[in-house]
């Protein structure tokens, strides 16, 4: 014989039942026809810069296949924190997204972070950028080693520019220090930018940064580039060296920029996103101007991004504990 308890157990599967297929109707309406609406996606730096350059182009092929137009943000501070927390606060609706460096592998390790470490999900890695060594004019060096006896023999002289505390140039920069031995000051700014009149100037003595802000003016004679951060040497600039070619045996290391959303953005649409990314990375015309930019057209999958931060995240914390390295 049946108990009132039974009844009452079968109504309350019932009602979980109409509920789980209630929410799945309901999540297949709301993603069926996205996008209707435009996109917004949060650069967390300055305008001009790598992240920014290699957010635009990408978005901008998106927007084309997506059939939605999409605008960019510039919401620059903390090291990129100050713009995916503003999106980690976001609604999870598919709408709007952050493009994020290298850094946020590290700052993790450095900050009191303004958001949950899941309140972000990853998306697609969009580009790998190699960091150039450039050193202003008003040092009478033009090697890597020059660089090392010439801050050996004037301690306390030299310092180095980075878009941010906790930066990936911030790192590379750090990790340069620790090899080379040498006692260097960092200058932190809010991005690539407005680093370039301080390392023109001679206020700055160099700087790990990508091609796209610095290059130019080392073409024009009024900057040096000495190295590269990569494994390999720069196709577009075959007379630099790397690193490791300049007495840094196995120093490889590069940032990148990638495309996250909040916790809760439907996988459907995240999925769609990441496909359509891995297709673009594949255009011609896409790899021809980040090849110029001094970038690498480069996606994932989101568990392959994500496996990215996590390595980097490793790889960084050991460069901060090294380093003793403490946000002011």
């Amino acid at each position: 014989m049946q108990t009132k308890h039974h009844y009452v157990r079968r109504f309350v599967r019932t009602l979980l039942g109409l509920s789980i297929c209630v929410s799945s109707y309901v999540s297949a309406q709301n993603t069926g026809d996205w996008p209707n609406r435009t996109i917004k996606v949060v650069v967390p730096y300055t305008p001009g810069g790598s992240t920014d350059t290699a957010t635009r182009v990408i978005m901008d092929k998106l927007s084309a296949r997506l059939k939605q137009n999409i605008v960019i943000e510039n919401k620059p501070g903390a090291n990129g924190n100050v713009g995916a927390a503003a999106v980690a606060r976001a609604e999870p609706d598919g709408y709007t997204f952050v493009s994020v460096l290298a850094a946020y592998s590290i700052s993790p390790h450095l900050y009191q972070m303004p958001f949950a470490p899941d309140a972000l999900v990853p998306i697609s890695k969009m580009a790998d950028l190699p960091l150039f060594l450039f050193v202003s004019n008003k040092l009478p060096v033009t090697t890597v080693q020059e660089l090392v006896n010439y801050g050996r023999d004037n301690p306390g002289k030299l310092n180095y520019a980075s878009s941010g505390t906790g930066a990936s140039a911030h790192m590379t920069g750090t990790n340069f220090g620790l090899l080379s031995g040498l006692q260097m000051e960092h200058v932190p700014y809010k991005g690539s930018a407005p680093i370039l009149a301080d390392i023109l100037s001679g206020q700055l003595s160099f700087v790990f940064d990508t091609m796209v802000v610095f290059m130019p003016h080392v073409k024009e004679g009024k900057l040096k580039a000495i190295a590269v951060s990569s494994a390999r040497r720069w196709p577009t600039e075959p007379n630099i060296p790397t690193m490791a070619e300049s007495g840094f045996p196995g120093f490889a290391m590069s940032s990148w920029v990638g495309l996250m959303a909040p916790k809760g953005t439907p996988q459907p649409i995240i999925e769609r996103i990441s496909k359509e990314i891995g297709e673009i990375v594949k255009d011609p015309d896409v790899q021809q101007k980040f090849l110029a930019a001094g970038f690498v057209a480069e996606s994932s999958t989101p568990d392959g991004f994500k496996q990215l931060i996590e390595k980097d995240g490793a790889m960084y914390g050991e460069i901060v504990k090294k380093a003793n390295i403490k946000v002011n």
